[in-house]
């Protein structure tokens, strides 16, 4: 609740601030003591998505290891991570009981865009920061009127905007096929690749949903391949890509394949759906893949390769998900850093808004974090990649809707 002070009583409070501030006052919310930072987290460790649990695996353990080398000013961080599956009511059930049975100080890059927005309302109703959600959703960048939730990689209708751009000058008389999960995460991409085609978008001559319930998605590629398409767009989850890239193959079809970049692990996608039947699909990244050798001898991999060995080592150091939860988990402590002895949930939120060309060791050169009370997408760059049997190889320039 906000209150309305006269100029003297403003100075007081000014006045008084200055003075506890001095003294070393703190101030906490439920959650922050002058030991610990409790911080609460769902991931999908079962379900369709799991091959996303080992992000949560990361974070952990780069929690694990700041606390060995004393916390953050001073206080350990506690993670409690829980399995929602995947499946919104149950994110809504394990949300519920850490903010009002384990009163965590805040939500922390909970997975996925359906868990995610069956919890928006109800942690924006109760303040509690929904921060650095592991989703590109569009909707998580808008603090007018979700002030308490925020994002952290590049959305997803940013992503499909620049594939647009890109095919409309390489390809500009493409026949597109769209297979998409046919939920707020699907259609975010969908909607991105629409505008960025414009007054082109009748390029896209058939599209395809699947659930993620659906056992597979092969008759969805099957009919996209009957409707004529030379251009394939994947926007879906590590299972469903896996399938697709597979059945593409197998079937003899043979388009320019766009494939989206929450799905581009070589250990949990790629692997699965054959590296041989991978090789020319197109993605968009922010991040170093581990599995490319132009990094071997860059610091930055080599001391996430050194914490992956040391804190970490039943993960899989070709999964580029390991090097994303690496860099969000970097995020989040620079965050905690610029608290200080502030640890309430309207701190970090402003802290989180208040981040300056914040360079993490696993990002891609010349991309980097920046974040103001108006925008909350932390990182906004991305650079486009073809898989070329072994490893995603760059091309172009670094860029931005």
């Amino acid at each position: 609740m906000r209150t309305r002070y006269g100029l003297s009583a403003l100075l007081a409070c000014i006045t008084f601030a200055a003075a506890t501030g001095a003294s070393g006052a703190k101030s906490y919310d439920p959650g922050a003591s002058d030991e610990e930072i409790k911080i609460g987290q769902t991931m999908p460790y079962s379900g369709p998505a799991s091959a996303y649990g080992t992000i949560g695996r990361t974070e952990a353990a780069y929690f694990d290891m700041i606390n060995a080398q004393g916390g953050v000013n001073g206080r350990k961080i506690r993670l409690i991570s829980l399995d929602d599956g995947y499946s919104p009511p149950r994110t809504v059930e394990q949300v519920r009981k850490l903010v009002e049975e384990e009163q965590v100080l805040f939500i922390f890059q909970s997975l996925g865009t359906p868990p995610n927005s069956a919890i928006h309302k109800y942690l924006n109703a109760k303040k509690v920061p929904q921060l650095f959600v592991a989703t590109g959703a569009t909707k998580w960048g808008d603090p007018q009127h979700f002030p308490w939730t925020m994002g952290w990689q590049p959305n997803y209708q940013t992503e499909s905007h620049i594939y647009a751009q890109y095919l409309l000058k390489t390809k500009p008389d493409a026949k597109i096929g769209v297979l998409y999960q046919n939920d707020d995460y699907g259609k975010d991409y969908l909607k991105g690749l629409k505008d960025g085609l414009g007054d082109r978008v009748s390029m896209i001559v058939q599209e395809a949903s699947y659930e993620v319930t659906d056992p597979t998605v092969d008759s969805q590629v099957v009919s996209l391949q009957a409707s004529g398409a030379d251009t394939f767009f994947i926007l879906a989850t590590p299972k469903f890509a896996a399938q697709a890239i597979r059945k593409a193959y197998d079937i003899g079809w043979r388009p320019v394949t766009f494939l989206n970049n929450v799905s581009i692990s070589v250990a949990s996608v790629l692997h699965p759906a054959g590296l041989e039947k991978s090789v020319g699909l197109i993605t968009a990244m922010y991040g170093k893949d581990p599995t490319d050798p132009q990094w071997a001898k860059d610091k930055g991999f080599q001391d996430w390769l050194a914490f992956m060995k040391k804190w970490y080592p039943q993960g899989d150091t070709q999964d580029i998900n390991n090097a994303y939860g690496y860099g969000v988990a970097q995020t989040l402590i620079q965050v905690l850093k610029q608290c200080g002895d502030d640890l309430t949930r309207e701190n970090v939120m402003r802290q989180a808004a208040n981040l300056k060309d914040l360079e993490l060791p696993m990002a891609l050169p010349g991309i980097k974090i920046n974040t103001s009370p108006t925008d909350f997408f932390p990182v906004k760059q991305y650079r486009l990649a073809r898989f070329d049997g072994k490893r995603w190889v760059l091309f172009g320039d670094v860029l931005s809707r």
